[in-house]
């Protein structure tokens, strides 16, 4: 069984500023134990308030590196991009980010040149920070016929090109996402969302555990670590 503690909150902002606190102290956390932090951060859009408050604090961020947990194979420039946001946060403050995906067209050869891209990192995470689509998926983990490999790859795979089927209207276009055992390898593992449709699809998810239809829950059903899951309205 999944344990999983939710912490519910008035409104975005008031999450904004718990979630904020939490990864700080995470971090610095890591700072005191090792000298270093390694973090995987979400793209989207519930996570760009918390990403203002956490780079507003005041920590040594020369010593912590930041990644996304998963990519849109676009151009860094571009505005579907995870990497761009999270660039334009944290590396003002100070911290070391690192794009996992590079000028490279064919989402296979992509996957195989991010997870070359984190096997120099140190390993395992810090954190894996995670949020969720209306359709269930978590980082780049959607359905189509590349999710079993996303969720069965090695342990010593870190990352994996994958293409969503059916595509997202949003982003329609092939990712890279780090795999299910690089995300549960992690110090701790925090997921954010908003909505009472989101509330519902993941108490379902984690309810229905390996036998969900959804990639949250089949994600969800191999963790072995207490989990804290970050609702707003």
């Amino acid at each position: 069984m999944i344990e999983a503690e939710w912490w519910e909150y008035d409104s975005a902002d008031e999450m904004a500023d718990a979630v904020a606190g939490d990864v700080g102290f995470i971090i610095e956390s890591a700072l005191d134990a090792r000298g270093a932090s390694l973090v995987a951060l979400p793209g989207g859009e519930t996570p760009k308030a918390i990403f203002k408050a956490l780079a507003a604090k005041k920590m040594p961020w020369k010593q912590v590196t930041i990644i996304p947990t998963d990519e849109r194979l676009v151009p860094m420039d571009d505005q579907r991009s995870n990497i761009r946001g999270i660039a334009q946060t944290f590396i003002p403050a100070g911290a070391r980010v690192i794009p996992i995906t590079g000028d490279i067209a064919d989402y296979k050869l992509a996957g195989n040149s991010a997870d070359a891209r984190l096997q120099d990192l140190p390993w395992p995470p810090d954190l894996v920070w995670l949020g969720m689509g209306q359709d269930g998926h978590t980082a780049s983990l959607f359905a189509g016929p590349d999710l079993q490999g996303a969720l069965d790859a090695p342990k010593a795979r870190r990352a994996i090109g994958v293409m969503p089927d059916p595509m997202p209207e949003d982003a329609p276009v092939a990712r890279v996402t780090l795999t299910r055992s690089a995300i549960l390898s992690a110090r701790t593992i925090l997921i954010t969302i908003t909505g009472k449709k989101k509330r519902e699809l993941l108490e379902g998810a984690i309810e229905d555990g390996q036998s969900s239809k959804l990639p949250i829950g089949r994600l969800l059903a191999e963790v072995d670590q207490p989990i804290d899951i970050h609702w707003a309205p």
